[in-house]
């Protein structure tokens, strides 16, 4: 496990890692990746919303807003947050949650 510390941009918004694939957005790459195991908050680790959302997927229609609530809290941790933990020991970078 590895801690990817937050590069923030407040001019552009945007919050990036360095991740073995180069510099990332958190949004658009940290958080639909498998990899991610959560954000760190302080001291503690919150785990990856989305990952529990999928987690406790059935299927059907209701997955789609499960989804949705869980991006919306990812992007709130990152706001209070300061980096993500990520288990990608192997160094091989984004890998998508949604893909098996």
């Amino acid at each position: 496990m590895k801690t990817l510390e937050f590069h923030r941009n407040t001019e552009k918004d945007r919050v990036t890692v360095a991740c073995a694939q180069g510099e990332v957005s958190v949004h658009s790459h940290c958080a639909y990746c498998k990899h991610c195991a959560g954000v760190r908050v302080g001291k503690r680790v919150l785990p990856s919303p989305q990952q529990q959302a999928m987690k406790g997927a059935r299927g059907g229609a209701g997955i789609d807003e499960s989804l949705l609530n869980a991006a919306m809290m990812f992007n709130s941790l990152v706001r209070d947050g300061d980096s993500i933990e990520c288990s990608d020991d192997a160094g091989i970078g984004f890998a998508s949650m949604y893909r098996r």
